[in-house]
């Protein structure tokens, strides 16, 4: 009986046992066929590793000083042999002390991470190896499915058998994403420090470090203490592995500050889409690699310009003026302040290009055509009413004159004498010097264009305003002087236009001695009047739609526009208030 029993038992074990290896065989086999439907739901593990980008185009002023970049998503590719030794080792000694000595598993660091984390009953260490941080990053999505993390886990172990130790760090510091969704350490360079990640510091590589844990909320941007508080372990741990000595620590540790915000590139958005425009027009649309447009734009002088008449803007609410555009060039056209609107986020449209009516800054056509024709300031006219046909504007406040001087007329802007003069000359020399200046294309063949009717951009008025100040030369603008490859292969570079000879040196002379006369004391212009100021002219469209101030320093051409997009009046705002005010402390 008792064998019997003891017979019974034993069967029982062996089915019981026989079970368990069944339900564990089936488990295995559920798992390996999981694992293999995972595996073969990948992408293709080639096609990860490779970047599918646009390409990134960088933007530069004057000086050489990157203003914007389009495209951007990552940074310059880095390697082991490029980066100085306390970047990469600041990673290793946060992030993966043993990298150099596992596999795609530290099953060694991920047991001391458990036990840490059971003891502080919360999650204090990560276990993930830099391996399987890199096949995270590979895949680019948050997904935190089992699936994906069976994915990660393959592409990990395809990861150490595919590629060396350098090569697997080398991918994970070009795939990490720190700052804005951008991804690499070297655009976290150059967004948080202005420089390469080939030019980093060792507090810098600590400070960059910090973040790899969580990037916001080791941000240096949004939570320097925090940051500054795990790069102080970070240098630590670098000086425990001895990648660096307790000096070289000591003194990086006194050179963790807070980062300063990355600049608002905003301000240049008007004028990077500008310059793009024409960049697609002389290379075309298909751009395939990266390229550096080193443009005209004076930075300095932009923002300035953009602060200014942001700040004039708003304190002009209460009088219904609700945008403005502000515009410098360079004798030779060289476009150096291109703003067009007071908040890009608010509206992309760019108000430097946008066709308005210049109102009495025309008038200086007019007046150029009689002086060529043998008048000089002094002349004598006669302001008084004048109509022609039904057509029969009146001077501003409707002041008449009588009989005074040219200068005088153009000083005053009144309309009667330009109208008279257009009437003895003829309106086709009118618009032929109208084309000789480069505004004559789309004028209106009617008396109203004398007095600023037919519409044209600022960068039209601005260039003709700049060939009178430019002794009356011809101007063409450009914003490009060169565009390049990361290397420095030139793919395009301006060409110089040989300078035509518009006007004569007597008319030139007389010219800007009544713009001059503009911004004195006691005339329309005198608002924009500086040390800086060498001659202005101010203009208002019919029922106060457009403002313009058009003024001159030394070396510069500047225009200012000043309405409201939809356009409706403002409330007598004319060209020598808000928008002389506006070039005033602009220049001043």
């Amino acid at each position: 009986m008792a064998k019997k029993e003891e017979k019974k038992s034993i069967s029982l074990k062996w089915r019981l046992f026989g079970l368990m290896l069944t339900f564990g065989l089936v488990g295995a086999a559920a798992v390996s066929v999981y694992v293999l439907v995972a595996f073969l739901q990948m992408p293709s593990l080639d096609s990860m590793l490779r970047e599918t980008r646009l390409p990134t185009i960088t933007f530069v002023d004057r000086d050489g000083f990157e203003i914007r970049s389009a495209n951007r998503i990552m940074g310059t590719p880095v390697s082991m042999d490029t980066l100085p030794p306390h970047v990469w080792q600041a990673i290793i000694a946060i992030e993966d002390k043993r990298f150099f000595e596992h596999n795609a598993i530290d099953f060694r660091g991920l047991t001391r991470s458990m036990v840490a984390n059971i003891r502080a009953r919360r999650v204090v260490e990560g276990g993930s190896t830099i391996t399987q941080q890199t096949a995270k990053n590979i895949f680019l999505t948050r997904s935190r499915t089992v699936k994906r993390k069976v994915q990660e886990l393959i592409l990990a172990f395809w990861l150490e058998n595919r590629f060396t130790k350098n090569q697997i760090l080398e991918l994970y510091m070009n795939r990490v994403s720190l700052v804005r969704g951008m991804r690499g350490i070297d655009v976290a360079a150059r967004e948080l420090f202005q420089k390469p990640a080939t030019e980093l510091t060792i507090a810098e590589s600590a400070q960059i470090a910090a973040m790899l844990k969580a990037p916001t909320t080791f941000s240096p941007v949004r939570h320097p203490e925090r940051n500054i508080a795990r790069a102080r372990v970070i240098l630590v741990e670098m000086v425990r592995q001895e990648f660096i000595t307790i000096y070289q620590a000591r003194e990086a540790a006194t050179q963790l500050f807070a980062v300063t915000p990355p600049a608002d590139t905003n301000v240049f958005r008007y004028w990077t889409n500008f310059v793009m425009d024409e960049v697609t027009s002389r290379l075309g649309e298909n751009i395939e690699s990266d390229l550096i447009v080193w443009t005209t734009l004076d930075s300095d002088l932009h923002e300035r310009a953009a602060n200014v008449m942001r700040r004039r803007i708003m304190d002009a609410r209460d009088r219904d003026v609700g945008n403005g555009a502000v515009l410098a060039m360079s004798r030779d056209g060289a476009l150096r302040v291109m703003v067009g609107g007071i908040d890009y986020q608010v509206s992309q449209f760019n108000r430097t290009t946008a066709m308005r009516q210049p109102g009495s800054t025309f008038k200086p056509v007019v007046y150029l055509v009689a002086l060529e024709a043998g008048l000089t300031p002094s002349t004598m006219v006669h302001d008084a009413p004048f109509a022609i046909g039904d057509y029969n504007p009146r001077n501003f406040n409707e002041r008449y004159y009588g009989d005074i001087t040219l200068a005088v007329a153009f000083n005053r802007s009144v309309n009667s004498v330009p109208l008279r003069l257009t009437e003895r000359y003829g309106l086709a020399n009118v618009l032929r010097m109208a084309g000789r200046l480069g505004i004559g294309a789309r004028l209106k063949r009617e008396y109203s264009t004398v007095l600023g009717a037919s519409e044209m951009t600022l960068l039209d008025l601005t260039t003709m305003y700049n060939v009178i100040w430019n002794d009356g030369v011809s101007v063409r603008p450009y914003a490009i002087e060169r565009i390049t490859t990361p290397q420095g292969q030139t793919v395009f570079r301006r060409d110089v236009d040989k300078p035509q000879k518009l006007l004569q040196p007597q008319t030139v002379a007389y010219m800007t001695a009544m713009l001059a006369e503009a911004v004195r004391p006691g005339s329309t212009g005198a608002r924009a009047r500086t040390q800086n100021t060498i001659g202005g002219k101010t203009g208002t469209s019919n029922d106060f739609r457009d403002a313009w101030f058009v003024g001159a320093t030394n070396d510069l051409t500047l225009g200012v526009w000043v309405g409201n997009d939809n356009f409706t009046p403002m409330d007598r705002v004319t060209g020598g208030t808000v928008p002389a005010e506006i070039f005033r402390d602009i220049v001043q």
